[in-house]
């Protein structure tokens, strides 16, 4: 029996090679959880390209409510940090701490996250998040910078298979005229 394993996911495209990657080794239950997105009409979005990854890959996924005005106040002050700052973290803590608490509710063991797929998400600031918010919950942070080995790329091409959308932005508010500019989809 495969131990199990809670996957935050931020959207469909990223989630597809984190999960090709975890799924031999694990149990994955995927966890849409997003209040940074926005508008809403963009948070519907992306939820339903996870639903359809999650009907075509027979994967099951919790979503949590969207509640933005939640991330607003976990940025409150920051909103002028540049893409990357304490703005990010703070987003980072909020999901990653609400993905550690639905891991412990559902009976998981490990839990990790689509974030470092992304070429412009460091590693090195997620992991240290996850791995607090999962110890707190007695879970283990599964520490992997996915976008190694290609990941990244792969995510973009079994995205066009798919015909997911991809974003060109982070989700945010804050972030949306700046990864748009950077040509960056995540």
């Amino acid at each position: 029996m495969k131990p199990k394993l809670l996957l935050h996911i931020c959207c469909g495209p990223c989630a597809t090679e984190v999960i090709r990657r975890l799924k031999d080794g694990y149990e994955v239950v995927g966890f849409y959880c997003n209040p940074n997105t926005h508008p809403e009409e963009e948070y519907n979005k992306r939820l339903m390209e996870v639903q359809r990854l999650s009907a075509l890959w027979r994967v099951l996924v919790d979503v949590a409510p969207y509640d933005h005005g939640r991330f607003l106040e976990a940025v409150h002050g920051l909103e002028a940090e540049p893409e990357g700052g304490s703005r990010c973290r703070a987003c980072y803590r909020l999901r990653l701490e609400e993905s550690a608490r639905r891991a412990a509710d559902n009976g998981c063991t490990y839990l990790a996250t689509t974030l470092t797929i992304a070429p412009m998400k460091k590693a090195a600031v997620i992991h240290p998040i996850g791995r607090e918010a999962a110890t707190q919950h007695g879970l283990v942070f599964v520490e992997e910078d996915w976008k190694k080995r290609d990941g990244f790329k792969h995510s973009i091409e079994i995205s066009k298979d798919l015909g997911l959308y991809r974003q060109n932005y982070c989700g945010c508010e804050f972030s949306r005229g700046r990864d748009a500019e950077s040509g960056e989809q995540r």
